[in-house]
């Protein structure tokens, strides 16, 4: 038991046992006027609000309805050091229901305090100022927020959540938006139960103990028949607590996939029952059980497994007398891409109480709706076809082995052809055949089949977004340049293009190009090509003309190309950079020196290295008979680096922007 218990998944970090450390001893209600005074090296100008303390713990108990439930409790104390952190006396708490009966939530109240004249004045939440909300099925809310908050104040909440839900047994976030002086949890097991421990982050405990006691447990039941029966339990309590003391807050920055990939916190999956004199029971399951489980599934499995003999005239209507699968395979994608709207961008079974009948009448649904409708059409055409379910960037990694589905949040299509893998989603209208968004390479995803399910890596250095821009200029015979610019977007960048160029005029592009290269240049002849073919980058082509008489001319030689701002501004990083790509932009330049200039200036051509080989920027310049010719390159050939790489990333970037801001000078001759 014991080694189960403490076979924790530590993901990021290793679980250091320390020895116990000080009690931290505070009660709800007991505020001194020294209290609103606070010294810590976590303050700064940049802090608007500072967690005092925030304590928890959970605890098991017999119920009356003959089994166990979870006794969870937590006391938090916040300070507001001004109104930018007033939003932490926003409060939401959620509740988790399985449709017929919920967790309870008792023993809310909530006390802000304020230092008037030396003393304090403390002002209660009403019950009138609590609301409960329905999320969706399984979730409910309660949200309040606290009266007669300013800066300076204190406020402070305490709760209990009662819940015979075993395999929600509450987890525990040290780390937030704001610092935090103490952070603890507390977690009595039971020996029945056998918990997975995930942990996460980059922070080391302050304290971790555990300890074993010995408690006896009194389960009722009713029993409409007869008299209650009254069972006594006796096991052994696997005790465990955890503190950190201090703790810096956690802050989006560039390149982060999402938070919850990196903040400190612990996490529990229930593995098994285990009860005297009985088989131990597996709860967690493999994904062998949970695959069963998913086919056998109205929502899922049955809903494109089965006949779905209405589907006949249809396919027939859109296949005509194709043959060939991959042709097949791109007319019914292309026929639900182009005729339906997603109408919610998350989930992995069919929404409640709709059929993909429905959907395909409706010509709308969510994207697992879609994109299952896109399964089931399929596989009626005898195309080998299977759903893939994963975790979106946003929602963060899932665990690369246990089977735990509250991380899924996605699903796609993948077809099979001459044994190789097509990825389809039929639920984004201008996404080509064979391409996902960069938000769906988040790592592991699985493939859904009967007898044959497996994993499959969706690694962000699996894709890459390559960008090149040429720009062609020649004298003119007004004393000036005619040029020619051409751009061939990434294939990221044009599904967000798409959408910009449909919603614009041509004027209104022309008129953002010419904020890009400046006032001294005239813009004209706007093309924009496989706008409508999904299956290629955005290309878009303008010609723009120039006139210059001044005595020295200073030319940008990438036209606003340039990278204009480093994307790492922190002085710090704790949590790796996770670029959605690999990235390849180049940049070439052939320019004719202007008649009657000579010059006087030309960047000096430069090769700079990130890590030896991860990465390389090139700018490379040189005059030629009467042209400049210039290719800038920036290669980075790896989307993912620890956070040991920040400061070089930071340089890397620091250098490109510097070396592009260099300037051409030409002079004119005498």
């Amino acid at each position: 038991m014991q080694k189960l218990l403490l076979s924790s998944v530590c993901t990021l970090f290793l679980l250091t046992i320390l020895p116990a450390q000080e009690k931290l001893n505070i009660k709800f209600g007991k505020i001194q006027p020294q209290d609103f005074e606070i010294k810590s090296p976590l303050l700064d100008s940049n802090v608007n609000a500072i967690v005092l303390s925030d304590q928890g713990s959970t605890e098991f108990e017999g119920n009356n309805k003959g089994w166990f439930k979870m006794i969870y409790r937590r006391h938090k104390r916040i300070k507001l050091i001004n109104k930018n952190g007033f939003d932490a006396a926003d409060i939401s708490i959620y509740l988790y229901s399985d449709g017929q009966d919920a967790e309870k939530l008792n023993e809310l109240k909530a006390n802000t305090y304020n230092l008037e004249n030396g003393k304090v004045v403390t002002i209660e939440l009403g019950k009138k100022s609590i609301f409960l909300e329905k999320m969706n099925r399984n979730l409910i809310e309660t949200k309040f927020t606290f009266p007669g908050i300013t800066s300076g104040s204190i406020i402070e909440y305490t709760y209990t959540i009662e819940s015979d839900f075993m395999f929600n047994l509450q987890p525990w976030i040290f780390q937030g938006q704001y610092p935090c002086l103490w952070s603890e949890y507390n977690v009595q097991l039971p020996d029945f139960f056998n918990y997975v421990f995930l942990s996460q982050g980059y922070l080391k405990f302050d304290a971790e103990e555990k300890s074993e006691n010995f408690k006896r447990f009194i389960v009722s039941k009713s029993n409409n028949f007869g008299p209650t029966e009254t069972f006594s339990l006796n096991t052994t309590i696997l005790d465990r607590k955890w503190v950190m003391k201090n703790v810096p807050p956690i802050k989006e920055e560039s390149f982060t996939t999402t938070l919850n990939n990196h903040i400190a916190k612990i996490e529990f999956q229930l593995s098994e029952y285990r009860f005297p004199e009985q088989p131990t029971k597996k709860i967690m399951g493999d994904w062998k059980t949970v695959t069963e489980k998913l086919l056998e599934r109205e929502d899922f499995g049955l809903s494109y497994n089965r006949g779905n003999g209405w589907l006949e005239d249809d396919l027939k209507k859109i296949i005509g007398g194709v043959t060939d699968k991959r042709e097949k395979t791109e007319k019914i994608f292309e026929f639900v891409r182009n005729n339906f709207t997603c109408t919610k961008t998350r989930g992995i079974y069919v929404e409640d109480k709709t059929t993909l009948k429905d959907i395909f009448n409706k010509k709308s649904g969510t994207v697992s709706d879609i994109n299952l409708l896109l399964v089931a059409m399929l596989k009626k055409a005898e195309i080998s076809c299977e759903p893939v379910i994963l975790s979106l960037r946003s929602r963060g990694t899932v665990h690369p082995i246990y089977p735990l589905m509250d991380r899924f949040n996605y699903l796609v299509a993948m077809v099979t052809i001459d044994e190789k893998p097509i990825f389809l989603d039929a639920s984004i209208n201008k996404l080509g055949f064979n391409q996902l968004t960069a938000a769906c390479y988040n790592g592991t995803a699985w493939i859904i089949e009967k007898g044959n399910t497996r994993p499959i890596e969706f690694s962000a250095d699996s894709i890459m977004e390559y960008k090149t821009t040429s720009i062609f200029i020649i004298n003119n015979a007004k004393n000036g340049w005619d040029g020619s610019y051409r751009t061939q977007l990434g294939k990221y960048e044009s599904i967000s293009a798409r959408d910009d160029i449909t919603k614009s005029k041509k004027e209104d592009i022309t008129k953002e190009l010419t904020k890009q290269f400046g006032s001294a240049y005239k813009l004209s002849n706007l093309e924009i090509d496989t706008v409508s073919n999904y299956n290629e980058p955005v290309r878009y082509s303008i010609d723009f003309t120039s006139q210059f008489d001044d005595d020295i001319l200073y030319i940008n030689p990438l036209f606003g190309e340039e990278t204009k701002k480093n994307p790492f501004t922190s002085n710090k990083r704790i949590y790796p950079i996770e670029i959605p790509y690999i990235i390849k932009e180049v940049i070439i330049l052939d320019m004719e020196i202007p008649n009657g200039y000579v010059v006087e200036e030309l960047p000096k051509s430069v090769r700079y290295f990130l890590n030896e080989n991860e990465g390389v920027f090139e700018y490379l310049a040189i005059k030629k008979e009467n042209k400049v010719q210039l290719r800038s390159t920036i290669h980075i050939k790896k989307a993912n680096f620890p956070q040991e790489d920040y400061d070089t990333l930071r340089e890397f970037f620091g250098f490109v922007i510097q070396k592009q801001g260099e300037q051409i000078v030409f002079k004119k001759s005498r």
